[in-house]
């Protein structure tokens, strides 16, 4: 069996943590090993900075996901929340709450995930926290980001007869969360829909397509899609004093998502609106500037973009299907 934590202690660990990291980049200052850090402001920008926490039982679960894939997407949720707002990542700040007997093992694949991320996306890592927890495994992520000055893409903005975006697919990580929810194995999961379970495992933060789309000003307002579809169109909607209809046949979805959902019993236009976690980005997007969009999908080596709703003047949050306008199902809330 693997040493635990506890055999090093928290000096140990630190160090262990330490040796690493890649050597830093000119802007930092005083990185890990001092009691904050100290980062050189970059020149005519705005910074983003954005925080989430993963909590065990709540957001993974160890017998699940691996855990080198848990540090990825601990750090991936939150350079989501940079790319919608247009912001490219510049450094990070990683919390790590673990109980005594978290495996030496788990603790340095948990760093590969994290690591290899930071390092490709450039959110490198500049200091941080270790502390013990009596129970579940709690790690907490802040990242931040530099985007244009006056550049930042926000919720508000969205204006009647603007068109809502999304990129890739939608119900892909609820269906892959619904199968092992189901008591079926990791491996069996893999097996049948392994697309499902790398987009629930390691989303994909599309930074390089909100950069563009920020700079570009193709977008009028922008969100992550987190909580799901249904959350992101209505805090969107909401935001801009609107009401915005979401089109039920236009959403787009992997066929394996889609199968599974029709499998369970599940609606799957109701998997696509509320599932959440595929950490996909939504737009509000004038028509007049919808071929800016576009143009930003296809450098971003032909992105999938749709068009799945409108803008309206009527306050709510609406789902057409059939030519029938109904309530629309509310995505993930945590209480």
């Amino acid at each position: 069996m693997s040493p635990t934590i506890s055999s090093l202690g928290e000096r140990a660990l630190v160090a262990r943590l330490q040796r690493r990291v890649a050597p830093a980049p000119a802007f930092v200052q005083i990185g890990i090993g001092d009691d904050a850090a100290v980062l050189r402001p970059a020149r005519n920008m705005d910074e983003v900075i954005t925080t989430d926490s993963l909590v065990e039982g709540v957001h993974f679960r160890r017998e699940w996901s691996p855990a080198e894939s848990i540090g990825y997407k601990a750090l991936a949720v939150n350079l989501s929340d940079l790319a919608s707002m247009g912001a490219a990542p510049r450094a990070s700040l990683l919390s790590l709450a673990l109980p005594a007997d978290f495996p030496l093992d788990d603790f340095d694949a948990l760093l590969d995930g994290y690591l290899g991320l930071a390092t490709t996306s450039g959110a490198y890592l500049v200091g941080g926290n270790m502390t013990r927890s009596p129970g579940p495994v709690v790690i907490d992520v802040t990242a931040i980001g530099t985007v244009g000055h006056r550049r930042a893409l926000r919720r508000e903005g969205a204006r009647r007869g603007d068109e809502l975006y999304v990129t890739g697919t939608l119900g892909s990580a609820a269906a892959a969360l619904g199968m092992l929810q189901s008591g079926r194995s990791r491996h069996d999961v893999q097996t049948a829909a392994g697309d499902c379970l790398a987009r629930y495992e390691r989303p994909e933060p599309r930074l390089r397509f909100g950069g563009i789309v920020g700079r570009s000003r193709a977008a009028a307002a922008g969100i992550d899609l987190s909580d799901g579809l249904a959350d992101a169109a209505s805090r969107l909607a909401s935001a801009a004093g609107l009401g915005v209809v979401i089109d039920a046949g236009a959403l787009p979805m992997l066929e394996t998502a889609a199968s599974w959902a029709q499998s369970a019993g599940r609606d799957p236009v109701e998997l696509a609106v509320t599932g959440g976690e595929d950490y996909e980005l939504a737009f509000a997007v004038s028509p007049r500037r919808r071929s800016r969009l576009i143009a930003a999908a296809r450098r971003c080596s032909s992105l999938p973009m749709t068009k799945v709703g409108t803008f309206v003047a009527e306050p709510g949050v609406w789902l057409e299907r059939d030519g029938q306008r109904g309530s629309l199902p509310e995505g993930f809330s945590h209480f």
